[in-house]
């Protein structure tokens, strides 16, 4: 459990039950009263709906029975599978459960021989932007006209963990009605503090292809392996009702969770055959999967009871049912990982790092002494490179991702039709701001909008030496307290990644090379995963329209040590030496491509590496062996204070006790000069035959950069 723990609304659970045993008397809460403003905003509640506590539903009531498990959770007349879907995956690992949703959950328990211990008082955790926080509820739960709870519900009477639980995420969220609808993704965060992604489902592929769906297949056993969590889903499409049923008897639009992944051996006649299953549960605690392998099917006759024990083919709980993979697959459209970051683990054996920055999309400031907002007549040229990114799975599903929900349904949108859908609302809105813009703003909106896209907030990371895996999360603040107020709509967000110069300290000006894009998607969170060449790159995370204002938390992952840190001004602050010497009138950037003729046929290249100086700056390049025509691809920048100076451009070869220079050229720049390439021949040193350097340059005023 993280060290620090914040109380919700301010409120201590140790305080208020001290308060009460010194009383003698039982908890109401009174931020979430036992009234109908904590149960719906839109509803009316059904007749004869009463708050009762657990002593007065049954006579011995118990936090837990039996321990903890999927049977515990049945989903009440709230369309809140998502949750009970996201529980049910903790309920299968009741350490971490324990560990992360119920603390002191020994202490909580009803004790029948100290009933002057109770005080009707209980409290759960749930992370939320990067903060754990501390939820306390009184024990008072709804219950129905014939005597049963409203809600969420164990099969076993007298437990109740399961309603309390329901009732705090209830309170984190405003009410019960604001539970209605959801993403399985988002509560599997909130149980744990980890990152959820989207794999990639291809049905096509998968029930075309044998070789991809036993690598899908094997790429869900090692997460399931790993003690990650696994939910999927059936998006309905255009025009199909949401929790419509199936002739097989899946549900589309709701929430299952996987809770076993087997690779089995069946005897047959001739020989064995192998079988891939996956066992799933329905938070309904129903099991009405009516295919191969489902309750009752002959395909169970040629297993006898032994040998399914032997070979883990049980069902442990109500609810659970088995598939056989290519059902599976054929059938879901939507599963959702949520990967345990805890002790900095996302895979066994893979120790991953996690860096994390707070930020704000917000409007340039304003009050006395601020300088009015001003319109800019910006002509950034977006001149995009080639990508660098090396996706996962594949890349038309991966840039797809979970919408918002209505009664349960889980599904995704295209960002091409977010996009049109949120410029066809805010034509009008989205023209007026952009004229208006002011640089000092932070919510420029998505790369479409080329005027404002830059001014959103920067944050830089480097990697190092070579290829690096890294994991990046954008998560948005929660809004679904707001819904009783009419609001409650995430934000579509999304984020894009920059490669930039090697020595870049300031905020990016002009967008030179794309190195990756996340989709945007109205989700609490969005994430992205690839493996970056070595470099240095600026994540933007962005609201999809200019103008959205919200807070948000960038988290990165990867196996090494990664800083992360906000870029805030606009050009690199000076040195105390620096201040003495005059202030910087241009800056270049120089891109030195590549070199060639290093070496022959008869003769192997040396072990090179190259220099960049400009004034009192050297930028070095890592050492090429033995390659002929290296690949430098080294980007710099250089605020230049006499830009009548030259560039210099350095060939070295590595020695066993010193380097030795190979050949230098010198190049001379225009002032304002928007892009030039050159190709120099490099005589000279050690050079045994000319050979060649390729370099670009551009320069323009510092002010804006380029």
């Amino acid at each position: 459990m993280p060290e620090r723990v914040n109380g919700f609304q301010g409120q201590s659970f140790h305080k208020l039950r001290r308060a009460c045993l010194r009383r003698g008397a039982l908890f109401k809460d009174p931020l979430f009263p036992a009234t109908n403003q904590s149960l719906f905003y839109k509803r009316e509640p059904p007749p004869g709906l009463t708050w009762k506590r657990p002593r007065e539903i049954c006579k011995d009531p118990r936090l837990f029975v039996d321990g903890i498990s999927t049977r515990d959770l049945h989903q009440g007349s709230l369309g809140n599978c998502w949750m009970v879907a996201a529980i049910s995956c903790l309920a299968s690992e009741p350490s971490l459960w324990k560990k992360v949703v119920i603390p002191d959950h020994v202490d909580q328990e009803w004790n029948p021989k100290r009933l002057d211990l109770y005080a009707g008082i209980f409290h759960f955790r749930f992370w939320r932007l990067g903060r754990w926080l501390d939820v306390v509820v009184d024990d008072r739960l709804p219950v129905s006209g014939d005597g049963v709870l409203l809600f969420c519900r164990s099969a076993t009477p007298r437990e109740f963990w399961s309603a309390l639980l329901e009732k705090a995420y209830a309170k984190l969220n405003g009410c019960y009605e604001a539970l209605e609808g959801g993403n399985t993704a988002e509560a599997l965060i909130d149980f744990t503090g980890g990152v959820s992604e989207p794999l990639g489902l291809d049905r096509e592929a998968l029930s075309l292809r044998g070789d991809q769906r036993r690598a899908f297949f094997q790429t869900l056993a090692q997460v399931h392996e790993r003690k990650s969590l696994i939910t999927c889903s059936i998006r309905p499409a255009e025009g199909e009702t949401v929790e419509s049923v199936l002739d097989c008897g899946l549900v589309r639009g709701h929430a299952y969770g996987i809770t076993a992944v087997r690779k089995v051996r069946l005897l047959k006649t001739g020989g064995t055959s192998r079988l891939f299953m996956v066992r799933m549960r329905n938070p309904w605690g129903t099991t009405d999967w009516t295919g191969a392998w489902s309750q009752g099917s002959e395909q169970w006759q040629q297993l006898s009871r032994a040998e399914r024990e032997k070979m883990g083919l049980i069902v442990r709980d109500v609810g659970e049912f088995w598939m056989d993979f290519e059902d599976f697959c054929r059938y879901f459209t939507d599963v959702v990982v949520c990967r345990l970051v805890e002790k900095t683990l996302l895979w066994p054996g893979s120790h991953w790092r996690e860096v994390r920055c707070y930020g704000e999309w917000a409007p340039a400031p304003t009050g006395p002494g601020a300088p009015p907002p001003t319109a800019l007549q910006s002509n950034y040229t977006l001149a995009l490179g080639r990508n660098n990114i090396k996706q996962r799975g594949n890349r038309k599903e991966a840039r797809l991702g979970e919408s918002r929900q209505q009664g349960g349904k889980r599904g995704r949108r295209d960002p091409d039709k977010t996009g049109k859908k949120a410029t066809r609302e805010g034509d009008e809105e989205d023209g007026a701001w952009e004229a208006q813009m002011d640089k000092r703003s932070r919510c420029g909106g998505c790369i479409n909008h080329r005027d404002t896209f830059l001014h959103n907030p920067q944050f830089m990371f480097e990697v190092r030496d070579k290829e690096e895996e890294v994991l990046i999360c954008l998560q948005q603040e929660d809004r679904r307290i707001r819904r009783k107020n009419g609001g409650g709509e995430n934000l579509p967000i999304g984020f894009e990644v920059l490669k930039v110069e090697v020595n870049r300290c300031s905020r990016v000006q002009c967008v030179v090379e794309q190195a990756a894009s996340s989709v945007y998607m109205d989700s609490r969170s969005v994430t992205l995963r690839g493996t970056l060449a070595p470099g240095r790159y600026v994540v933007l995370p962005t609201t999809f329209l200019p103008g959205a204002i919200g807070r948000f938390l960038l988290r990165l992952f990867s196996h090494c040590h990664v800083r992360l840190w906000e870029l805030r001004e606009d050009s690199p602050s000076p040195s105390v030496v620096q201040c003495f010497l005059p202030q910087p009138t241009v800056v270049t950037t120089v891109h030195l491509r590549r070199a060639s003729g290093l070496g022959t046929p008869k003769q192997t290249a040396p072990d090179v590496y190259a220099v960049v100086r400009c004034e009192d700056d050297a930028i070095r390049t890592r050492v090429f062996e033995a390659e002929a025509n290296p690949e430098f691809n080294l980007r710099t920048i250089f605020y230049r204070r006499y830009p009548d100076t030259h560039i210099s451009v350095e060939m070295w070869t590595r020695g066993p006790l010193w380097d030795s220079l190979l050949g230098e050229a010198r190049l001379q720049t225009a002032e304002f000069e928007r892009s030039r390439s050159h190709a120099v021949d490099l005589p000279g040193g050690r050079s045994r035959s000319g050979f060649r350097v390729y370099v670009e340059t551009s320069s323009s005023d510092c002010l804006t950069d380029l």
